[in-house]
């Protein structure tokens, strides 16, 4: 194993996002599968974040197959068990990702393909979860011991903000930074260079406000949080 004098890189951004994902996957069951079901504009909007946020999680794995298990590969060839298990992880999960962009389709169209949607919810949260944990407690460890901060954070622009427009990348920081303290917030808008930081946090927070709105009203998925992993109490 690789050992190192350097402070471990900083790679708490990792679980901030796995957060966001783990806190609308809940917030999206809770109102689809409560009454009063969601009504037509309600019920488009909550499909369209579901496959935005399916699209989002593609590029997520993407971004770590092709860029940062590579590098930690190359700093600790002892990872390489841990790091072919997050790919396989990857590729179990990439077919309930498919079902649940059909379900969520289908759901568009029409509100009785609600439970078909639950379903696969269900089953996606069944594989990602465990995932997103393991990454989290077992994964990143291993991350900060073999690269730097400046590593990490050049890997997260290239394959996580450089592909993306402005207008997504304002969509998206909200989108993570809901709920979250203001350490955590702005360790996120951070990654961003200060001119195009200020324009993302003050130019699409009001867009971002209504359309949760729309999708979470005022009820109980509103006051779900950002669902962190307990390192002393893993699920």
């Amino acid at each position: 194993m690789s050992t190192t004098t350097r402070e471990p890189a900083d790679t708490r951004s990792m679980g901030i996002v796995h957060s966001a994902l783990r806190r609308d996957l809940r917030r999206a069951r809770v109102v689809i599968g409560s009454p009063p079901y969601p009504e037509d504009a309600r019920r488009r909007a909550i499909a369209d974040h579901i496959t935005w946020m399916m699209g989002f999680l593609h590029m997520h794995h993407t971004g770590e197959d092709k860029g940062l298990w590579p590098l930690v590969r190359s700093r600790n060839p002892d990872a390489a068990a841990l790091l072919d298990d997050m790919e396989a992880d990857h590729l179990r999960i990439a077919p309930a990702v498919d079902a649940l962009i059909e379900a969520t389709s289908a759901y568009r169209r029409d509100p009785q393909a609600r439970d078909t949607l639950l379903d696969a919810l269900e089953r996606l949260s069944e594989v990602l979860l465990p995932h997103l944990e393991r990454e989290e407690l077992e994964a990143m460890p291993v991350v900060a011991a073999a690269i730097s901060t400046a590593e990490f954070l050049d890997v997260e622009h290239e394959f996580f903000v450089k592909p993306k427009g402005f207008a997504e990348l304002g969509r998206e920081g909200h989108w993570v930074v809901d709920g979250l303290g203001d350490e955590d917030r702005e360790l996120i808008y951070g990654v961003v260079p200060a001119v195009p930081r200020f324009i993302l946090i003050h130019g699409f927070a009001r867009a971002y406000r209504r359309r949760a709105e729309l999708m979470w009203g005022h009820g109980p998925a509103s006051r779900i949080g950002p669902v962190t992993v307990d390192a002393k109490n893993p699920s």
